[in-house]
């Protein structure tokens, strides 16, 4: 059985290390000593990386632990410096005996990938928990197509996002989504975990459905609540979407 531990990175990154049986596997090393330190703490043999998107807090690291690690397999989109297998929508990946299938999730850049397995989700900076990321290189509705892919996937998969950005997305949804109760419950929960030192992620995707409100724009009342804010109408999700982002970036 596979395991998944945090490591803390810069101020709110996270490297998600997977490990089973004394090897491990590393998503987005922004930085190489903090995944050392963690890998010799627990005695575990690096064997691949598995890299999301180009963005150095998500690559910075690679270079130092290719030449630590000999041979060491790095997975990401082509042309992002260090990965030695190419991977795209559609293709799996085999890590620690288990088959990654790898999905593109362009929006918040344009070779934005995810991978997923029937429990886990790595999504780099697509999906945050009760948020999403901003778009630098796609469009909103490209981000909001990528979102809604991912929240095509089952409930029960836990979504690994790259960033402890989990309280500040809460106290933007409880102003863009105020009659949502899961937002209230879940802003008091994830304020406990971080008060006791605890990481709020991963989190169910069942969880983001409720309380995201990046997922839910089709939400008659989140829409009707961002018209009377902005004074125009939202014909669609997606309109609803790009308003809540750019709301989002000046929040």
């Amino acid at each position: 059985m596979i395991t998944v531990t945090p490591v803390n990175a810069f101020t709110d990154n996270y490297i998600w290390v997977l490990q089973r049986a004394g090897r491990a596997v590393a998503v987005d090393p922004g930085e190489a000593a903090p995944l050392e330190r963690h890998l010799s703490a627990a005695g575990l043999t690096l064997e691949a990386l598995l890299i999301t998107h180009h963005h150095g807090d998500h690559v910075g690291g690679v270079a130092e632990l290719v030449a630590r690690h000999p041979g060491l397999a790095v997975y990401g989109p082509a042309g992002v410096r260090g990965v030695t297998h190419p991977v795209a929508d559609g293709d799996t990946v085999e890590v620690l005996g288990q088959r990654f299938n790898v999905l593109a999730v362009p929006g918040h850049t344009l070779d934005h990938l995810a991978y997923h397995d029937d429990a886990h989700l790595f999504c780099g900076d697509t999906l945050f928990g009760a948020g999403c990321g901003r778009v630098f290189e796609g469009t909103p509705a490209m981000l909001h197509a990528s979102l809604t892919k991912l929240a095509a996937l089952p409930d029960a998969t836990l979504a690994y996002p790259a960033h402890e950005y989990t309280l500040s997305n809460l106290a933007f949804a409880a102003e863009a989504d105020p009659r949502n109760p899961a937002v209230a419950e879940r802003r008091r929960r994830d304020q406990a975990r971080r008060e006791r030192g605890e990481a709020t992620l991963p989190t169910p995707l069942a969880e983001e459905k409720r309380s995201n409100p990046f997922l839910r724009c089709d939400d008659p009342n989140l829409r009707a609540g961002l018209e009377q804010r902005f004074g125009r109408r939202l014909p669609d999700a997606v309109a609803t979407f790009a308003v809540l982002r750019d709301w989002k970036n000046r929040f």
